[in-house]
């Protein structure tokens, strides 16, 4: 009797830490993919940036060849 409840109370401690180690995986993947979701927005951000910036030079040099004729 004792045994078995020694033997009982192993295996309702590894189910736990099946379960602990599952959620910690799923967890960890999650935040994986907010990672990668952040970068990919962070890129794009980059890029408007560039590309306002771009604007901003060629209308200062347009607007410095008017002023120049």
């Amino acid at each position: 009797m004792k045994t078995l409840l020694v033997i009982a109370a192993a295996v309702a401690l590894t189910g736990c830490g099946v379960e602990t180690a599952s959620t910690a995986a799923t967890a960890a993947s999650i935040k994986k993919q907010e990672m990668q979701e952040g970068q990919k927005t962070m890129q794009r951000s980059q890029q408007k940036i560039d590309g306002a910036v771009q604007q901003m030079h060629d209308r200062a040099a347009s607007t410095e060849s008017k002023t120049e004729q």
